[in-house]
């Protein structure tokens, strides 16, 4: 019988360490501090009387113990996850609760329209919006958290995961309405080159793919700042610090009065998708909820 002080937990981070081989990212995966990977991994050894890794200055290694264990552990809690995201998502259906992921820019540009579209046409339906990062947003639908998510198109492939497109989205130079870039009607990628930018930092689905545009478009970006959230640039742009490219989701403007948003170049564009795990059904409340937000972005403008 095991130690009735091994907890799942403990558990579940050696998995994500010996997945990773390093306390530091597999911290980062399951949302925990290198220093608490590290107490649970201490932890579940003292309570095994097993030495599980060998830890050096260069990397994290399973031993012979830590293999024979992390072997059907990883069959069994595979097993358990599988029950309980039936057992979760059989008492949201009877509820009529739908969770769903959304990055920041979608949560504040398209989502509001959703949830009011939603309240009207299917009163039943209780909407549980989880506004995260894109990377915590797919980490969401993968280990069955939410039911789907809205996020940014994944280019690499993702096997876990099912895409829908839903349309593609241009991005905008935010800058004073003083600036000289302010009144021009279209802006393209070289006209940036040397100038001090505001940019969505990594834990943006954005964020590649405006280093992929400028590197494709041979300018080397002056990043001044890196922030989490268009409210962020937008007061860093007023601030005089730097002018900031975002997607046309992150509008409205805060100030019309003091910002101005100009439209960039087709060559930089996101693709906005809903996300669920491949070869799983959706509960009816969730099929239902997907094709309202099918049906809302085939209606929303993509062009600048």
């Amino acid at each position: 019988m095991p130690s009735p002080h091994v907890t799942l937990r403990q558990l579940r981070v050696l998995l994500a360490v010996a997945e990773h081989e390093g306390f530091g990212r597999a911290g980062d995966s399951i949302g925990l501090s290198q220093p608490a990977v590290s107490q649970a991994v201490r932890g579940l050894e003292a309570e095994l009387g097993l030495k599980l890794l060998d830890r050096t200055t260069r990397e994290v290694v399973l031993t012979a113990a830590g293999q024979a264990l992390v072997g059907p552990l990883r069959r069994l809690l595979g097993e358990l996850d599988g029950v309980l995201d039936e057992a979760r998502g059989s008492g949201a259906a009877a509820r009529g609760i739908v969770r769903v992921a959304s990055a920041p820019t979608i949560s504040g540009g398209l989502m509001p329209q959703v949830l009011a579209a939603a309240r009207q046409r299917f009163p039943d339906i209780q909407v549980r919006l989880g506004d995260q990062t894109q990377q915590l947003a797919v980490e969401a639908v993968r280990n069955g958290e939410v039911d789907f998510a809205v996020l940014v198109g994944i280019e690499a492939a993702e096997p876990d995961l099912e895409q829908q497109p839903l349309f593609d989205e241009h991005f905008v130079l935010v800058c004073p309405a003083g600036h000289e870039l302010a009144e021009r009607p279209l802006l393209m990628l070289p006209d940036l080159a040397g100038r001090p930018l505001v940019l969505l930092d990594y834990s943006s689905g954005s964020r590649p793919l405006i280093d992929r545009a400028f590197a494709r478009a041979g300018v080397m970006p002056r990043v001044a700042l890196d922030v989490g959230h268009p409210a962020t640039a937008f007061r860093m742009v007023q601030a005089g610090l730097g002018v900031s490219v975002l997607p046309a989701l992150s509008l409205p403007l805060p100030d019309a009065a003091a910002l101005r948003a100009v439209p960039l170049e087709a060559a930089l564009s996101r693709q906005v998708v809903l996300a669920r795990r491949r070869q799983r059904s959706l509960a009816p409340a969730a099929q239902r909820l997907w094709g309202l937000i099918a049906a809302l972005a085939a209606e929303w403008p993509t062009s600048p």
